[in-house]
């Protein structure tokens, strides 16, 4: 017996699909013109607990991937003794 395999391509789920909630993003100019990512959520929204973890995760995220970046570790420099 030979089982057959079968390849479907995978589908992604589009950007539009995973923006369910008050989360929005905005990029605006900071003072020294270089383009910052501005998150907003709805404070009387139905989700508003979810969309709040959402952004706070996503800033933690950000924070770390540039601490790696920086010092080597997601935890940022270490402690003098």
């Amino acid at each position: 017996m030979s089982d057959a395999i079968v390849l479907q391509p995978v589908r992604a789920k589009s950007r539009s699909a995973r923006k369910t909630g008050s989360v929005r993003e905005k990029r605006v100019r900071n003072s020294e013109g270089r383009s910052v990512r501005v998150l907003s959520l709805d404070a009387n929204s139905a989700t508003f607990i979810e969309d709040l973890t959402e952004v706070f995760q996503r800033n933690v995220a950000k924070i770390r991937r540039k601490n790696r970046r920086l010092y080597g570790s997601a935890d940022g420099p270490r402690a003098k003794k």
